[in-house]
């Protein structure tokens, strides 16, 4: 099979783009590889995968759109996972022209090229900030999505109406997965794990926001990606719902998914576990809540499962575990490999 996937340098879009390559499939990765975080581990992602027969890279910005419409033409994809965004709640404060170009500019021009060739099924990386302040527990896709507390989680949610408008409008089967703080090797440096993993490593402290009191529904990379890869086959059938509890939508071949295992943890237990594995203290600087943070996720899986079959779930402490072992090996070698060059 021909797969597109954009952010194909990134956390979640190199995991994958290998796992793909290693069933057999044929992938065109595209990537702006921009300066958010250290480009350096973006770049290390990206070598791995040119290193692989049946891996194409394309570097350029959601936002250029005649690369965009002639790249996807080139490729010639049965499906496209559209993972490429600006991520991140807390630097959506300082920088919300980012979200705006990337997310919704650039999510535009990557459904008017699907338009054009007409994927078997795009599928949409959305978020579990999209539920924002919704105080129900836990968060189904039935929900109501209109209380979002982050620039980037309404940028999200916009993506998600934009998608369902061309599902319903050009008839693209459509899926749009919501991730609940996924975590693992590779994983962004301004995410919590990498955060305090390279913090304690270094002697420095650590900010622990919302007293350390918010609860996460943790998901390791390797089961996301089970999960992606599972879902492509499940293209949504306008008027074919699973059950009762499918978001499928009445007007279109569209649906979201939330992926997640359906577990919470307190992030007091997250920092434990990440101090075990180190076998380091944490020196522990305990803030209140950060703007556009929610005190709690937790995903209702019931679809996910309906979709799939049973759910892959790895437990934190593995999870941590494969996390720091990467981080001493490879975090090591990447910065070392780049001042050496």
């Amino acid at each position: 099979m021909r797969i597109f996937v954009t952010g194909s340098a990134g956390f979640v879009g190199f995991h994958l783009a290998r796992r793909l390559l290693d069933d057999g499939h044929a992938v065109v990765g595209f990537d702006a590889l921009t300066p958010y975080y250290d480009v350096r581990l973006k770049r290390a992602r990206h070598a791995i995968l040119k290193e692989r027969a049946g891996f194409t890279a394309v570097e350029g910005h959601l936002e250029d759109a005649a690369l965009l419409q002639a790249s996807l033409a080139e490729a010639k994809a049965e499906v496209i996972v559209h993972l490429a965004a600006q991520p991140g709640v807390r630097y959506s404060l300082e920088h919300p022209q980012s979200y705006v170009s990337s997310n919704l500019v650039g999510t535009l021009n990557l459904l008017e090229a699907a338009r054009a060739h007409r994927p078997q099924h795009l599928m949409f990386a959305s978020t579990s900030s999209v539920y924002g302040g919704n105080e129900k527990v836990p968060f189904s896709e039935t929900d109501r999505t209109d209380s979002q507390v982050s620039l980037y989680a309404a940028t999200k949610r916009g993506g998600e109406a934009m998608t369902h408008s061309y599902a319903h409008l050009f008839r693209i089967p459509t899926t749009c997965f919501r991730f609940f703080t996924v975590y693992g090797p590779w994983g962004r440096p301004d995410m919590a794990l990498f955060k305090f993993v390279d913090a304690i490593e270094s002697g420095r402290p650590i900010e622990v926001y919302g007293q350390g009191q918010m609860q996460r529904d943790f998901t390791y990379i390797d089961d996301l990606i089970e999960a992606v890869v599972r879902l492509m086959g499940v293209a949504p059938e306008q008027g074919k719902p699973v059950g009762p509890l499918d978001s499928l939508s009445p007007v279109a071949p569209w649906r979201s998914v939330n992926i997640a295992g359906g577990r919470t943890e307190e992030l007091t237990r997250f920092i434990e576990i990440i101090e075990n594995h180190l076998g380091r203290s944490a020196t522990k600087i305990m803030l209140p809540m950060q703007k556009g943070d929610v005190v709690q996720t937790l995903a209702d899986p019931s679809l996910l499962r309906a979709l799939i079959g049973a759910i892959a779930h790895t437990e934190l402490s593995q999870g941590v575990g494969a996390f720091v072992e990467w981080y001493r090996r490879d975090m090591i070698r990447i910065t070392a490999d780049d001042r050496d060059a």
